[in-house]
């Protein structure tokens, strides 16, 4: 079964840096798009950032400069650099896993909570 195990999360002050880490099993990540999402509490979720098979990246407005997603294939794992936090980047992080064929898939989650 496909498996996607988000890590990472946790408090920061802002101004502050955390590296999020979603590893994929039971399916050729290889060949999928994977994005970040985020969902503060309260409203609804929104896209961070994507990364294609051929590592072509993509940023929401908002953490543009700020946040980078990168992945490493031979770990099956997709990563989000986040510098420079931010009280509003606080939220739940999903990893979210999409094959060329057939349905996405989603992880549980991970908290992150940006401080003052």
């Amino acid at each position: 079964q496909v498996q996607l195990v988000e890590s990472g999360g946790g408090l920061v002050q802002a101004g502050g840096s955390l590296r999020l880490s979603c590893t994929a099993s039971g399916i050729d990540s290889d060949r999928s798009a994977m994005v970040w999402y985020r969902q503060p509490p309260g409203k609804p979720r929104e896209l961070v950032a994507t990364i294609s098979r051929d590592f072509t990246t993509t940023y929401a407005d908002s953490v543009k400069g700020r946040f980078t997603i990168s992945r490493d294939n031979a770990k099956s794992t997709v990563y989000l650099q986040m510098s420079s936090l931010k009280p509003e980047d606080t939220g739940v992080y999903y990893c979210n896993v999409r094959p060329l064929i057939g349905r996405e898939y989603w992880g549980e989650g991970t908290l992150v909570t940006v401080s003052l």
